[in-house]
């Protein structure tokens, strides 16, 4: 089973690892990650981040790159969580959570669908914080090269679809 949902409202890291674990009795292994709002990138102190979506289209990109995971690794369950709006620091943006009945595979998904929500999602994402002078400032925030790469090492791997 797939769940994607692209919401405002906070998540419940235990409600949804419940989920996971209640989902079939086959799983042996849940790999969770949960992303939160740093205080800082390149260089300066952020105190909120705004995030963007189209509703409809990054729930789709997001479900065939979630489909493209299922049928490389044998996974029962995957629940991506991603909120939009605007959030401070700490707050929760992402939940990953993946069950599979051995952990190298739970642990690749995760991995991987966090490397592809991190790189080509389709989400567009501002930067706010204040300068020492008291001004406040703002910026696009593009994915980093970093980030490409980390998803393109799935691709050297061997693999029934390519990403």
């Amino acid at each position: 089973m797939i769940r994607i949902d692209v919401q405002a409202d906070d998540f419940t890291v235990a409600d949804e690892y419940q989920r996971l674990q209640q989902a079939s009795s086959a799983a042996g292994a849940i790999a969770v990650f949960v992303g939160l709002v740093r205080d800082h990138n390149l260089g300066d102190r952020v105190s909120q981040l705004h995030l963007e979506h189209y509703p409809g289209m990054t729930e789709r990109a997001i479900t065939e790159f979630a489909e493209m995971a299922a049928r490389r690794w044998p996974l029962l369950d995957i629940t991506v969580i991603h909120r939009v709006g605007t959030l401070r620091v700490q707050d929760q943006i992402v939940f990953v959570g993946v069950s599979s009945a051995h952990r190298d595979a739970a642990f690749a998904a995760c991995d991987c669908l966090m490397d592809y929500l991190k790189s080509q999602a389709p989400f567009w994402k501002k930067e706010r914080w204040q300068t020492d002078e008291g001004a406040w400032c703002e910026r696009w925030i593009e994915p980093e090269e970093k980030d490409r790469q980390s998803l393109q090492r799935w691709n050297n791997e061997s693999s029934t679809d390519t990403l």
